[in-house]
């Protein structure tokens, strides 16, 4: 090869490049008029507290299971993977809807649980709520979570449920979640 032809396959391959619009250096930026990509407003990020791999334990210190959370979908949503002590496992999936202004959860699990909740992060933590019936019966069953990320890095889900309209709460599980990675 000659410094000539080299020269020559050299101003070809740019040639290409321009006309393909690729460049050459770090990415440019998206024009000015170009809508944010889906999912950037901060309210997608205030459930990022609870993004990771976690041991949970009751109040007694007891192993209640691990439970993985993470972002999927382009940052739209995180899918919670729960693994309980006692063999249950169990999916969630939340969402930021803008339309409403309001996260939504929806849980299942290998028991046939359909939850669905939704709520807002408000003082310093998330809060969802919903109804559901309990297995085999058409009642339904008030419930109200509540995520609270702690100064330690921990965080805390209270889950309380009431089967009188709200009038009495009671605990239906109270887990501190530990980082294990």
């Amino acid at each position: 090869f000659n410094a000539c032809r080299m020269r020559s396959c050299l101003a070809i391959v740019l040639a290409l490049f321009v006309a393909s619009g690729t460049s050459l250096g770090a990415d440019s930026p998206p024009p000015a008029d170009s809508p944010p990509p889906p999912c950037s407003a901060p309210e997608y990020r205030q459930f990022d507290f609870w993004i990771g791999d976690w041991e949970v334990r009751t109040p007694d210190g007891k192993v209640a299971g691990t439970n993985r959370i993470e972002r999927i979908l382009g940052g739209c949503v995180l899918q919670e993977n729960w693994k309980g002590a006692r063999g249950m496992t169990g999916h969630s999936f939340n969402t930021y809807d803008p339309g409403d202004r309001k996260w939504h959860q929806t849980w299942v699990d290998d028991r046939g649980t359909l939850l669905l909740l939704s709520g807002e992060f408000r003082e310093g933590k998330m809060v969802l709520s919903g109804a559901t019936a309990a297995h085999g019966t058409s009642k339904a069953a008030l419930h109200r979570i509540s995520w609270t990320p702690l100064a330690d890095g921990s965080v805390r889900q209270f889950w309380e449920s009431s089967e009188d309209d709200g009038k009495s709460w009671s605990v239906a599980f109270d887990g501190s979640y530990r980082r294990t990675k």
